[in-house]
């Protein structure tokens, strides 16, 4: 059976499935853009690049990349982990650091990326209980010129 048409000659439900493409996709870049890292996460330590460097040169430090896979391979730091934040649970962290002081630090893109601020959280709520996050992430990383691997 044919649509009725208006009488603009569009079907009525034209303009409408048009608009509702477009905010599908835009919407990733639109929330994206609206997203700012929190300055603080309860119970989460966020530090720069520079104290992680020294948390990392006194201790051993799990470091976990919440970053999705086509962001790492432009580059990560090294003895990083790669753990979607989506795939963060506690069954997923028990496997990399099986007890629950280990320190676990977190990053993504940067304070745009909600991404580590969301699996940090889960490591909390898991128990871990020494929780650090590069809020910065990896943009501050690489904008400070500290040295990361490349794929």
């Amino acid at each position: 059976m044919p649509r009725a048409a208006h009488p603009t000659g569009h079907c009525r439900w034209d303009i409408p499935l048009v608009f509702m493409g477009l905010v599908f996709l835009f919407f990733p870049i639109i929330t994206r853009a609206a997203y700012a890292a929190p300055e603080r996460l309860p119970g989460i330590t966020p530090i720069n690049a520079e104290q992680f460097i020294a948390l990392a040169q006194q201790e051993k430090v799990v470091i976990i990349d919440s970053r999705l896979a086509v962001d790492r391979n432009q580059g990560r730091i090294e003895h990083s982990v790669s753990l979607l934040d989506t795939a963060t649970d506690c069954n997923s962290l028990v496997k990399i650091a099986p007890k629950v002081r280990t320190p676990l630090l977190f990053y993504c893109n940067g304070i745009k990326c909600p991404r580590s601020s969301r699996a940090a959280t889960v490591a909390q709520a898991c128990g871990y209980t020494r929780v650090f996050w590069l809020r910065g992430g990896f943009d501050e990383w690489k904008k400070k010129k500290y040295p990361y691997l490349k794929k």
